[in-house]
């Protein structure tokens, strides 16, 4: 175990071993991170976010009474997401600690109306299986039952006529991507609305990769349907700021058409012996720090500061979905319609050209294989990228040719097929072991290469891999000896 020092660290002690810590992070700046960050590549922007996030640090979002600089500022944020996205005076929102947690509150809203206003004692959710995993999660904490519904296998959209076959007398709440994440399409949110309309069913847009920037997309010239509150039928939005709004971590926004849906998102207590507890979101105390990041950063870029990052966004993804689209054996993932994309090999694995592009000191995604959809690589696009575009190709074709000219190795084959048919009712302590020296791993760190481990995740049935995945994560998370 790691004792308290006796006595407290000096300033330098402290930031050095912190950077100690952080030397194996992957670069939150730069442009060759290609998920998780987004980069502006402004640094000036930047500086005022940290000021105003700091200036607010110590403030408690718990009581807005206490510190009404809170609720200004949140209100002011709604306001601006709510002209954004084509709501209007009625609508209404509140600040979140990322897209998970506004999507969680837009599930909790959705259960508990249909509890209370529509007598739904088992209320279940209705997903395309495109939908972020936040969804699932947010049924398995509120004990709901998910409905998943099949995408279009080339276009990777949900089909309208599905869902209208999926909901049923136990819908509480369906949900479109705009656009999901794993592809970057976006589902066709207006015939969706109308068959949710037509059933008086709940429809929540998730928006959170593509809420901010989709509206300037379309101001530069994009086509895409329509998807936000201009859409009848549309109920409830999540939309994050810490991803194309390009805000500190922990700015995320969850909206509603009006206040008596939102009102079932709220939570008070006063059954205790304590102060009432009245919480807008699943968090109580919070700081103010990333509310303060977020409204800095919105108004110090502005509306033709965020156009601008649109347009350098949007050259460098056509550059890149042409340039990957060019190299022999890669494709193209459906027809994106976002900064995000995903894309496939045909003949070889993609895993080997991940561990490879990061040698050359690139972070690209590994997706693994679920549904229609093949294992593949994800990139996500900013406005930093298009300052990386050439550099990026040059090397992807590269690792490219040296994953095709890998061997092929029937026994390793066959051993991934033995894998694939395993029962998730096979999983013991044993089997984890066993899995683990499969990959090279000890229970406590990745190795530097990942392509067998992805390799092993991604023939294992979904519920074997979350099994494995939990309990790996059970032994990483431990104080260090």
């Amino acid at each position: 175990m790691a004792p308290l020092p006796a006595r407290g660290l000096d300033r330098a002690t402290i930031l050095s071993r912190l950077a100690d810590y952080r030397q194996d992070n992957l670069d939150t700046h730069g442009g060759r991170t290609w998920a998780y960050v987004y980069d502006h590549g402004k640094e000036a922007t930047d500086a005022i976010a940290a000021e105003a996030y700091f200036a607010c640090l110590h403030e408690n979002g718990l009581d807005p009474t206490v510190f009404p600089s809170v609720l200004h500022l949140e209100n002011e944020l709604i306001g601006i997401a709510a002209a954004h996205l084509g709501g209007d005076r009625a609508t209404v929102g509140n600040f979140t600690s990322g897209g998970t947690e506004s999507c969680m509150l837009a599930v909790k809203a959705a259960r508990d109306f249909a509890r209370a206003e529509r007598g739904i004692a088992q209320p279940e959710l209705v997903l395309p299986e495109t939908a972020h995993a936040a969804f699932h999660k947010a049924a398995h904490y509120f004990d709901m039952s998910v409905v998943a519904v099949p995408v279009d296998p080339d276009t990777f959209r949900v089909r309208p006529e599905r869902v209208a076959e999926a909901i049923n007398a136990h819908t509480a709440l369906v949900v479109a991507s705009a656009p999901g994440y794993a592809h970057g399409v976006v589902d066709p949110i207006p015939e969706i609305a109308a068959v949710c309309a037509e059933r008086n069913v709940l429809l929540h847009v998730d928006a959170c990769v593509g809420g901010w920037m989709l509206p300037y997309l379309r101001r530069l010239g994009v086509s895409m349907p329509d998807f936000d509150f201009s859409v009848p039928g549309v109920t409830s939005m999540s939309m994050d700021l810490h991803k194309f709004a390009y805000t500190p971590k922990g700015a995320s926004l969850v909206l509603y058409r009006d206040a008596a849906l939102r009102r079932h998102q709220l939570y008070a207590c006063a059954s205790w012996a304590g102060y009432t507890v009245i919480n807008a979101t699943i968090q109580s105390t919070k700081s103010a720090g990333p509310l303060a990041g977020a409204w800095a950063t919105l108004h110090h870029l502005g509306d033709d500061g965020y156009l601008a990052l649109a347009r350098d966004t949007l050259d460098a993804t056509q550059r890149l979905l042409e340039g990957v689209a060019a190299i022999p054996g890669l494709r193209i993932l459906g027809q994106p319609e976002m900064s995000l994309f995903s894309f496939t090999a045909d003949g070889f694995s993609v895993f080997p050209i991940v561990d490879e592009m990061k040698t050359r000191g690139w972070y690209v995604q590994p997706q693994l294989a679920f549904g229609c959809s093949p294992e593949n690589i994800h990139l996500t696009v900013t406005a930093i990228s298009a300052q990386r575009v050439e550099a990026m190709l040059a090397d992807l074709r590269e690792c490219t040719a040296i994953a095709q000219a890998q061997p092929r190795d029937p026994q390793r084959e066959e051993l991934l097929a033995h894998l694939g048919q395993l029962d998730p009712g096979d999983f013991t302590p044993e089997l984890y072991a066993q899995m683990l020296g499969m990959a090279g791993l000890d229970g406590q760190a990745l190795p530097a290469r990942m392509a067998d481990i992805n390799a092993i995740m991604n023939v294992l049935p979904p519920a074997l891999r979350e099994q494995l995945l939990v309990a790996f994560l059970n032994d990483l998370y431990r104080p260090p000896q």
